[in-house]
């Protein structure tokens, strides 16, 4: 399958996720078992799970037999979870700028003991820097709430998220933890759906339910709500907009708060916070991220869906979309998708077999050993050339760039140029874009 064709039409929208790379060493294990759907054993389920009776085997979790570990540290004491909150709660830092600083630095205690000169050299004198009583806080509400953080890095971050160059830093939690471990594929969808789509995407949640994955969707109306009340009994994460209290729509607080106990909720906004317009977009990509592949079943041709379907792509996930009619504009996203290359879908049993088509092709390849751009010590002044900043942020425009371009343009050390990069980032400055390009701010452009 190509999805070349796919990633290109997507590619043209404007919005903007980060700087993601196409992860292609997601590697599962072949463990089988016996799938509820009639089908050939499947090789990704990890655990036995109640509510699904007999029909799978205890297995070898996916988790610790598939992706690559992308935590191996200690679950973080309160000092350093109190440390981490507040870098990513302090301006213009972001996932991306957060994993920077911390590769830079070590911890996220000395990258906050840098982050004001950072920012001052970049151009901003007064970077606000989120306290240690607001952390503290976030961290009393979220317990109030009977919900919890978890940290990039801890043992109990989910493996394939944490594997994503802009994975959240932290994310809360409410519910059942242990449904992070269990491989899962997102059903996603409009919010118009017809009633055949809502139908056809509860029994699909269902069955993939029963064959033992977990079911992510976004808790949107239509096929998102849907698809988390077919998965109701065997397990469905809700991946929310805003804050972990936050209720959005406002019809599905009782299945929010069903979720909260049966499946789980999470969250990348900080509690008490409410859905934006700018949250739903970077949602998508933990709907993604989450999976191992994603289901549209309708959506227009400028549809959300369409968004969580090229996060998939960048990630290294796989496609699926639900053939419809071409009368109806709702599904000319899907067969849109279809053309270009996705997995057309017509039950479970087709997305079982195209994961599992997929999963042999990439173990059929020999592993190859991570590949970990070292981190960059940062450059003292006096080693830099004295219009070292100057030159970087002339070069730079509203118009993304490469960073390898902009290392040969500036004729500067990859060390230099990236602490400068990081300052501008730290200042509000700096724009970073997928494929390892930044830009410069428009707002910086139109005081320049």
């Amino acid at each position: 399958m190509t999805n070349s064709g796919i990633l290109s039409r997507i590619a043209a929208r404007p919005e903007v996720f980060g700087d993601k790379q196409i992860v292609r060493d997601m590697r599962i294990s072949m463990e089988p078992v016996r799938s509820g759907l009639g089908i050939r054993p499947h090789p990704f389920i990890g655990i036995a799970e109640s509510g699904i009776g007999d029909a799978l085997d205890p297995a070898v979790s996916v988790a610790s037999q598939g992706l690559a570990k992308a935590s191996t540290v200690p679950a973080l004491d309160d000092e350093g979870r109190i440390a981490c909150l507040r870098l990513i709660r302090s301006e213009n830092v972001g996932p991306i700028a957060y994993r920077h600083l911390i590769e830079r630095y070590g911890s996220a205690s000395r990258a906050l003991e840098a982050l004001p000169s950072l920012a001052r050299r970049g151009g901003n004198p007064t970077p606000r820097i989120c306290g240690e009583r607001e952390a503290l806080a976030e961290l009393e509400a979220l317990e109030r709430l009977g919900a919890r953080p978890i940290v990039l890095g801890e043992p109990a971050y989910p493996e394939a998220l944490a594997m994503l160059p802009d994975a959240p830093p932290v994310i809360s939690v409410k519910g059942r933890s242990d449904l992070l471990d269990r491989p899962a594929v997102a059903v996603v969808g409009a919010r118009n759906a017809s009633i055949a789509g809502r139908r056809y995407a509860r029994t699909l949640a269902r069955e993939l339910g029963e064959a033992g994955f977990a079911v992510v969707s976004g808790l949107a109306r239509g096929i998102d709500t849907a698809a988390h009340v077919g998965a109701l009994e065997t397990g469905t994460l809700a991946v929310l907009a805003g804050g972990i209290d936050a209720v959005y729509p406002p019809e599905n607080a009782d299945l929010q708060s069903e979720i909260s106990e049966r499946g789980l909720l999470v969250a990348e906004q900080k509690i008490g916070r409410r859905p934006r317009a700018r949250h739903f977009p970077t949602r998508n990509r933990l709907i993604s991220g989450l999976s191992l592949g994603v289901v549209v079943v309708e959506a227009a041709l400028r549809s959300g869906s369409l968004i969580t379907a090229r996060c998939a792509l960048e990630q290294g996930r796989e496609v699926f979309a639900v053939p419809g009619s071409p009368l109806d504009p709702r599904c000319h996203g899907c067969n849109g998708l279809i053309r270009d290359g996705a997995v057309l879908v017509q039950s479970a049993s087709d997305i079982a077999s195209a994961l599992d088509l997929m999963t042999q092709s990439r173990q059929r390849q020999p592993p190859e050993p991570p590949r970990r751009r070292p981190a960059a010590t940062p450059v003292p002044d006096d080693e830099q050339p004295a219009d070292s900043r100057g030159r970087v942020a002339g070069a730079l425009s509203p118009t993304p760039v490469t960073v390898d371009e902009l290392l040969r343009h500036c004729h500067l050390t990859l060390p230099a140029l990236l602490t400068i990069l990081l300052e501008l980032e730290a200042a509000g400055r700096l724009h970073r874009h997928p494929g390892n390009r930044v830009s410069l701010c428009d707002r910086d452009v139109a005081h320049a």
